[in-house]
């Protein structure tokens, strides 16, 4: 593939959805054609999915059943959109890829890394990214600023001790994973887009 793959991480309110934002911005510049997605998300069965996923009344859905429809709306995704979008030479980013479901249903439901890693890596034909960024920021600042502005869907409106198992996964991860670069997203938005500017330039 000649495209470009990217993907930000991160816990709940760590400002994904802007840095993807400026990223695209900063490769259009450079006179590259730019494709944004999300997980869960991204294409008409995805976003189906998402809505099931997420749905606050969803309240008796089991942890394996989460994880599956994760994998399945990541399957569609790359598939239907990644994978073509590659091979027309595109750079694309999204907010969130498999990284999400290893540490929210590997770590956070106890599932277990490697369960989930099978299932994904069967749904995507193992596809990795170019470049992880991951936006390191305290989980309960995340979740109070995210929660302030829409209220959170039902993973967001998980307890705190899940949300800190998430941020620990991630920092875990991040010990073992080489493509993953951890980003400092306690500051302003300038000095953490300054940073990710300096790592993207090398790709």
């Amino acid at each position: 593939m000649i495209g470009k793959f990217i993907v930000l991480e991160g816990p709940d309110g760590s400002g994904k959805s802007t840095m993807a934002q400026k990223i695209g911005q900063h490769f259009r510049e450079q006179g590259k054609q730019i494709e944004f997605t999300r997980e869960p998300g991204g294409t008409d069965i995805s976003e189906k999915i998402r809505e099931l996923i997420l749905d606050r009344n969803n309240t008796e859905m089991d942890y394996r059943t989460e994880a599956l429809l994760y994998a399945a709306a990541r399957a569609q995704l790359v598939h239907e959109k990644i994978i073509p979008w590659l091979q027309e030479g595109k750079v694309v980013i999204s907010e969130r890829f498999v990284y999400s479901s290893l540490v929210y249903q590997g770590l956070g439901r106890k599932l277990g890394i490697e369960e989930i890693e099978k299932i994904n890596d069967f749904g995507t034909n193992a596809l990795k990214p170019d470049m992880v960024l991951l936006l390191d920021v305290n989980p309960e600042k995340g979740l109070k600023r995210k929660l302030s502005i829409d209220g959170g869907d039902r993973l967001e409106n998980e307890n705190i001790s899940f949300h800190q198992k998430v941020y620990e996964g991630y920092k875990n991860l991040a010990e073992f994973c080489p493509e993953i670069r951890t980003i400092n997203a306690e500051r302003t938005i300038d000095e953490i887009f300054n940073e990710i500017k300096d790592i993207i330039n090398s790709l």
